[in-house]
C-alpha cells in the first residue's frame, strides 16, 4: 500500500501568521509552489494558497502588507504520513481541497497535493491506456 509519507513533499515551506502576504507571495514564487502552511510555535494553524491571495487580497483591494493571518484558511485538514493515498484522496474530496499538510506528533513534516497522488498512481501504468487515437 502506498502511503502519504512515501509521496509527500518535504521539507514543507511554512510561514508565520504575522508575516505579510507580500512575503508569502515572494516565497511561493521563489520556490515555485502554490501554498504555504502557516505555523505558530511549530504547529500548523492554517494554510495560505495562491487562490486565497487572489480572492481575499486582490479582489478586495487589500495591499501586500496585509498579514497572512487575515487571508489564510484556518479550517486546516491534516493527515498522518502512515495513511494511504486513498485516505488522503477521500479527505481532499470530502472537504474540496487540493493540499494536505502531513503531520507527525503535531508537527508538519510534509505536504501532499492531489497532483502528487494522481502522479503516483499513474507510475507503471500503460500510457496507451489513456490514448484517444
Amino acid at each position: 500500500m502506498k502511503t502519504v509519507g512515501g509521496i509527500m513533499t518535504k521539507p514543507v515551506k511554512t510561514i508565520g501568521p504575522g508575516e505579510t502576504i507580500g512575503a508569502a507571495a515572494e516565497m511561493m514564487k521563489k520556490n515555485r509552489i502554490g501554498s504555504l502552511v502557516v505555523v505558530k510555535k511549530d504547529e500548523p494553524v492554517g494554510i495560505v494558497t495562491e487562490r486565497d491571495i487572489a480572492y481575499k487580497l486582490v479582489a478586495e483591494g487589500k495591499g501586500s502588507d496585509t498579514k497572512v493571518k487575515d487571508v489564510m484558511s484556518t479550517d486546516l485538514k491534516t493527515i498522518s504520513e502512515d495513511k494511504s493515498l486513498m485516505d488522503a484522496a477521500k479527505l481532499m474530496a470530502a472537504h474540496v481541497i487540493r493540499r494536505l499538510p502531513v503531520v507527525k506528533n503535531g508537527k508538519v513534516v510534509g505536504i501532499v497535493a492531489i497532483e502528487d497522488i494522481m502522479r503516483s498512481e499513474r507510475i507503471g501504468e500503460d500510457p496507451d491506456a489513456y490514448s484517444f487515437s
